[in-house]
């Protein structure tokens, strides 16, 4: 199946083109054109949006369950056709895309039974005391509402996952709030295509056409225009601290203020403990580097400093790490901005006091090499640069000289979605004064594996304290993103008839 892109936005279920266009800038195959968004577009989509909420918002658990495995039918029906444009547009091999796809699919046919369950509903109920003294008590039940309109920005790095019809669209719809995309220019030919996909379950559903709406390109004007649009209640970001800082500041200056999901950045840092690294140091060296380089880097979990005790064990690892990833050859980057960054980051870290360079490379334009440096622990406390993530196959070891000066290392980092323990049994006691550390620091503490690879499951967490996340107690990826966009609500003494009728299910103590 052959996709043709005709580059128009959807709009509250009408395709609109724009007064001027962007050119695509893909990995191979033919560039296409779109249309450059506006803020009057945004104003069009946000003000559909808030229509659509009084009807989609007061929808059936189970109205909006057949709603997400609709998109994930429609999805499925064009699985050839997006994996094809998104490889052209990102470079990313037909496997990846195939599997981004599965888990996209997935994540809507799990939130869609998550609905169905209704646990996450919280429903409670404090039945009426009329008798109790010194007051009597009220009638009083409470559950979670859709707070309305979420604006969702595309990620660069997961054209399905994390974008049109990713997580937090997902979650967002599966809540009962209408969703506003705002595309990512480096697949915006992939955008449209789940675009498609979305608006045939619209009408395969009877849904609001308000419900949804992608709006491709423009300048910061647009993306500005859509996190300060009163109607909109909360936004989900997947990307740069730079961009998502300042997007944050918005919602935060807001008349009213929103809150701001933002998935910013992480180092993702990696403790190896002495006797796992005694036992088995050239096999985690080797699994590091796999981790480190698969998909050029270009995870948000990529684990990009490994700290080991230095000595004999350590080297052994180190070496095994560094010939591993010189054999690893060069990966098209999503883009060549991105590929640009990733070279500025490898030069600003190699100038960098005490940093050695292990591995370095001269990639081509768009294509990242692996790089590999190390740095000692006194040259790593202090120095804020060598704490920033380079967004590709570039990995730091910190070698420090025993476990205190480990805790030291651990304490200093800020915050992680990921923090991974490499350990055996005789390991323990040192990985449990390391633990409290580590759960202060991350979303996700991991031993004995790679953080590359987020299982999509209710028990996930997809965030961290800042800047990983601009709120710490959210998750972008599992059932409790839902929690994102909802609210309590408390009902007091209201009768039955007006009640939410999963209210009137319930009964209290």
């Amino acid at each position: 199946m052959t996709f043709e892109p005709h580059g128009k936005h959807l709009i509250a279920g009408t395709w609109t083109a724009g007064e001027t266009t962007f050119r695509s800038a893909p990995a191979h195959g033919p560039a296409h054109d779109f249309s450059v968004g506006t803020p009057a577009l945004v104003n069009q989509a946000v003000e559909a949006a808030e229509e659509a909420f009084w009807t989609y918002g007061y929808t059936t658990r189970a109205e909006r369950a057949a709603f997400l495995n609709a998109i994930a039918d429609q999805i499925e029906a064009r699985a050839e056709a997006i994996t094809d444009i998104g490889t052209q547009e990102t470079g990313l091999p037909e496997a990846r895309l195939q599997g981004e796809r599965g888990r996209t699919t997935g994540q809507l046919r799990m939130f869609a039974q998550h609905l169905l369950d209704g646990t996450y509903l919280d429903r409670r109920h404090d039945a009426a005391l009329p008798d109790r003294a010194p007051a009597p008590r009220p009638d009083l039940r409470m559950m979670q509402r859709p707070i309305g309109p979420v604006a969702v920005f595309g990620a660069s790095n997961f054209p399905l996952a994390f974008s049109t019809a990713g997580g937090d669209t997902a979650s967002a719809l599966a809540a009962g709030c209408p969703v506003v995309v705002k595309g990512h220019g480096a697949h915006p030919g992939t955008a449209e295509i789940i675009a498609e996909a979305i608006h045939a379950a619209i009408e395969a559903t009877g849904m609001p056409k308000g419900v949804f709406s992608l709006v491709q390109g423009g300048k910061r004007d647009v993306g500005q225009s859509l996190v300060k649009h009163p109607l909109i209640k909360a936004v989900g970001f997947t990307g740069s601290l730079g961009g998502g800082r300042a997007l944050f500041d918005l919602c935060a200056q807001r008349e009213e203020p929103i809150p701001f999901f933002g998935e910013l950045g992480s180092v993702n840092p990696m403790f190896v403990l002495p006797e796992a690294v005694k036992a088995r140091g050239a096999e985690l060296g080797k699994g590091w580097a796999g981790s480190l380089a698969m998909g050029a880097g270009q995870f948000c979990t990529n684990p990009g400093i490994a700290v080991v005790i230095e000595g004999p064990e350590a080297d052994t690892m180190i070496e095994a790490a560094r010939a591993a990833l010189a054999e690893t050859g060069g990966q098209v980057m999503l883009t060549e901005g991105i590929a640009e960054a990733y070279a500025k980051g490898a030069a600003q870290m190699a100038d960098q006091p005490g940093v050695t360079a292990l591995l370095t490379s001269d990639p081509a334009p768009r294509e990242a090499r692996p790089f590999l440096f190390q740095v000692s622990a006194d040259d790593w406390l202090g120095n804020h640069v060598l704490t920033e993530e380079v967004f590709g196959p570039l990995g730091l070891v910190i070698t420090v000289k025993d476990a205190d000066e480990m805790l030291k290392v651990a304490k200093s980092f800020e915050g992680q979605l990921t923090a991974t323990l490499q350990m055996d049994e005789a390991d323990t006691e040192a990985a449990r004064r390391l633990l409290p550390v580590l759960e202060r620091k991350a979303g996700r503490v991991l031993a004995n594996g790679f953080p590359t690879g987020v299982e999509v499951c209710d028990t996930m967490v997809h965030g961290g304290p800042y800047p990983a996340s601009t709120n710490f107690g959210a998750t972008s990826v599992g059932t409790m993103a839902i929690r994102r966009f909802l609210r309590p609500v408390c009902y007091q003494n209201l009768p039955a008839s007006l009640l939410p009728a999963d209210l009137q299910e319930i009964s209290g103590g």
